[in-house]
């Protein structure tokens, strides 16, 4: 007699599509794997990450490490994010991406852009990213594995993964200098959204990013992913809804 086999992989809804979100935007390292030149063996490394506006995975890395000769002979790539808590790390989200390496030129307004979303996540990074050996890659998402914990498992499409529209270069115009002000004169804010919204604790958070999603906070000891109540449709929208998220964190108390 043969049993049928249960249809492990869920169903992808809204609730995975967050949780996979904010996997890659919190994230400020993970494994990556490449095929090694001349064996074609699997060769995996630890790099540093952080996300472009739209969403797709961002390393910096240098031209001398193995891994960054494997993605120029063959950008086919796979990246590993979630960091394990407390207990079991098998127990705690982790996503798997399957992706397209791409190297972005240095001096493009897509280089300069993604150079300057990284720092904003990695600011030690500065020590070296402007040397000569250093290339910053963009790894496109095709695909992703995520696994939410035991029987929680879903497979997910770039389009769960990657925002598009015109509000994405929109944003990104004038993002900096929206990350400037608000950091510069809205710690009060930043810290309701890390507390209230994120659910984080301790003091000392900045924003280090914004998209039509949400944003992304930083403190000393780790990173905060906050959804804005609804997806921006313009980058005007962006004021207004920092303003009543803030009001919403305060009269909760």
């Amino acid at each position: 007699m043969t049993e049928t086999r249960k249809d492990v992989i869920r169903e992808t809804d809204a609730e995975a599509v967050r949780l996979a979100k904010t996997l890659i935007r919190s994230a400020r390292f993970g494994a990556l794997a490449v095929i090694e030149p001349g064996t074609g063996a699997p060769l995996a490394s630890r790099v540093g990450t952080a996300t472009d506006i739209d969403g797709a995975p961002l390393i910096l890395v240098s031209m001398l490490a193995a891994h960054t000769g494997a993605l120029l002979a063959d950008p086919r790539c796979s990246l590993l994010l979630g960091e394990p808590g407390k207990g079991d790390p098998l127990a705690h989200p982790r996503i798997t991406l399957a992706c397209q390496a791409l190297r972005l030129d240095r001096g493009s307004a897509e280089h300069l852009r993604a150079e300057r979303r990284y720092l904003n996540s990695n600011p030690k990074a500065k020590l070296y990213a402007g040397l000569g050996d250093f290339s910053i890659f963009r790894l496109e998402p095709e695909r992703a594995s995520l696994n939410g914990g035991f029987g929680k498992a879903y497979l997910l499409d770039r389009a769960d993964l990657i925002t598009s529209g015109p509000v994405v270069e929109e944003l990104a115009a004038g993002e900096q200098s929206a990350l400037d002000h608000m950091n510069a004169d809205h710690r009060d804010a930043i810290a309701i959204y890390a507390h209230h919204f994120g659910r984080a604790e301790g003091d000392g958070w900045i924003a280090t990013g914004f998209d039509p999603d949400g944003m992304d906070l930083a403190s000393a000891d780790g990173a905060c992913r906050v959804f804005f109540p609804q997806p921006l449709t313009a980058a005007r929208e962006l004021r207004a809804v920092l303003i009543e998220m803030a009001k919403a964190g305060r009269a909760a108390g």
